[in-house]
């Protein structure tokens, strides 16, 4: 009760996220009917007992394509952070902890890369590619580093002069091992709050490009192309827009007040 107190935004969104995750994970026990089945007989249904959010233009369940298009989604965030968290780590690192030239080098071409819309940029990378979900991972992934490589730089340069990294230099330490077991440690807080908050950006590019087609290619269900569906039958087909729409808000929101809680729990000045 006294976690709930101190950090409730961590709690409401580890329980929204702890949710999402295991629906994603049970869908194929959960779904009531295959996800890319086609039943001519049930098209544009409204939400029933049989059919508990409807049904699009081919007559497949949508709460069935819902719930495997949370793994799509929850996938593409994963993937892709765990990418951009990679590189944005790699490249932070090194420029916080040698400084001069190569700091200066590898900021400028981070702000380079800041330069472009990140949403106009993968679209640009997308056109000459294959639509597939491991290509949007991939492009997401890369484009997105940019952040984390600056705030990894942060960190480092205000562990470069802290007394165990001053003592572990005159002991002999090589770099390698004083970057990544004695500084990494020590900037993983806000690091790891940034990752979260990523997963919730990751879904809403995803959701974004499917949206446009760019995305996860029909018959495989993901919530963007779900929503293409409403936008093409807002008239006489309500749920295709809003059962989609309330899963991307309930998840991007679920990782954003996971992302405040661990900050307030990371750094107590900021409650």
């Amino acid at each position: 009760m006294n976690i709930l107190m101190r950090y409730p935004l961590l709690i409401v969104g580890g329980l929204i996220v702890l949710c999402v995750v295991m629906l994603a994970l049970l869908a194929p026990w959960l779904a009531p009917y295959e996800p890319t089945h086609v039943d001519v007989r049930s098209i544009l249904l409204p939400p029933s007992a049989t059919h508990w959010c409807g049904t699009d233009t081919l007559g497949r369940d949508v709460f069935s394509r819902m719930l495997y298009g949370a793994r799509v989604s929850l996938s593409v965030g994963l993937v892709a952070v765990g990418i951009s968290m990679a590189l944005g780590i790699i490249l932070g690192a090194i420029a916080g902890f040698y400084g001069g030239r190569i700091d200066a080098m590898l900021m400028r071409a981070t702000d380079m890369m800041l330069c472009f819309p990140t949403f106009f940029l993968i679209l640009a990378v997308i056109a000459f590619l294959e639509p597939s979900i491991w290509n949007i991972m991939i492009v997401i992934g890369l484009t997105s580093w940019m952040g984390v490589a600056r705030l990894v730089r942060a960190e480092f340069l205000s562990l470069n002069q802290r007394e165990y990294v001053l003592a572990a230099r005159a002991l002999g330490a090589s770099p390698l091992r004083i970057m990544w077991a004695y500084m990494l440690p020590g900037a993983m807080g806000p690091v790891l709050v940034s990752a979260v908050l990523g997963v919730a950006g990751a879904v809403l590019l995803e959701s974004g490009l499917s949206f446009l087609g760019l995305g996860v290619q029909p018959p495989d269900p993901s919530w963007g192309n779900i929503l293409t569906d409403g936008k093409d039958n807002i008239q006489v087909a309500w749920w295709l827009s809003f059962y989609p729409g309330m899963a991307i808000l309930i998840t991007v929101l679920g990782y954003n007040l996971l992302g405040e809680g661990l900050r307030d729990v990371f750094d107590p000045r900021l409650e």
